[in-house]
């Protein structure tokens, strides 16, 4: 349960069944392999449990962290709200990166509410995947990806993407042992998020501004969006893309690689 936003994970079992596992209200189904707000608060009581929340998550993080560490492995936590592509770009991500054939693998632990949609996708893809779903539960935190981590097993050497679920405020707030946040925002969202999510966008390693075949048709200001993201987090990288068209992706696939070690524990 987020006792930072008062959202709660359903309890149960997935509807499909097999292949299924249960813990904590949240359901986690492997899919694969392929072939080849704190903010708000007022009550000092409220206050102290959203501490203890998030400090005993930062715990666990800090052990997801020294276990990809060990294994050589990198993450990276890929949020946006929802409908701005984080799937689109996964699937156009997973199917560059693991060319060529020698190349490492890589994995997805694909977070939703519900359903196993995005998961098929990225599985078809290319990814091991292993689906989050949290019923009510508005972001992924430490525990559930402790929990997706050996049921990925990813090598050494490989890249762990976490697809949050869409949402920019709770995500913001809880570490989930990645090395690397990517902020996804569409064209179609107004270029002013950054100042009105600055939680969000101030951890943001780096910024995707995607949907870029649609700037004929919208009124977005690239560069008001860009000064504004640049505003929050001073120096952030901003890239411009299109997942569907395929624009910009090799520019965000080198800044992946830049990240990845070749299977050594990775330094900090």
């Amino acid at each position: 349960m987020c006792d930072t936003c008062g959202c709660a994970p359903v309890t149960g079992v997935d509807p499909n069944g097999a292949g299924t596992g249960t813990a904590g209200g949240v359901r986690l189904t492997p899919v694969g392999p392929p072939a080849r707000d704190g903010a708000g608060h007022d009550h000092p009581h409220a206050i102290t449990l959203e501490r203890d929340v998030l400090s005993r998550n930062d715990d666990l993080a800090a052990r997801n962290r020294a276990w990809l560490d060990l294994h050589g492995v990198t993450a990276v936590n890929v949020m946006s709200s929802p409908g701005s592509g984080k799937t689109t770009l996964l699937e156009r991500t997973v199917a560059d990166l693991v060319r060529p054939p020698e190349a490492p693998p890589v994995s997805v632990i694909e977070g939703d509410q519900e359903t196993l949609l995005d998961a098929r996708r990225l599985a078809a893809a290319g990814a091991r995947t292993v689906q989050v779903n949290t019923g009510a539960g508005c972001h992924l935190d430490a525990a559930m990806v402790a929990r997706a981590l050996p049921e990925l097993a990813p090598p050494p050497g490989s890249t762990v993407f976490v697809e949050n679920v869409g949402n920019l405020v709770c995500p913001a707030l809880f570490d989930l042992g990645e090395h690397a946040r990517a902020v996804l925002m569409s064209v179609t969202e107004g270029a002013d998020k950054p100042l009105k999510y600055p939680h969000m966008f101030r951890r943001a390693d780096v910024v995707l501004i995607n949907k870029i075949d649609l700037l004929p048709h919208v009124d977005f200001d690239v560069a008001a969006c860009r000064e504004a993201a640049r505003r929050v987090s001073p120096g952030v990288r901003v890239l411009l893309v299109s997942a569907a068209r395929g624009d910009g992706i090799p520019g965000w696939c080198a800044w992946l690689r830049s990240l990845r070690r070749s299977g050594e524990p990775l330094t900090h």
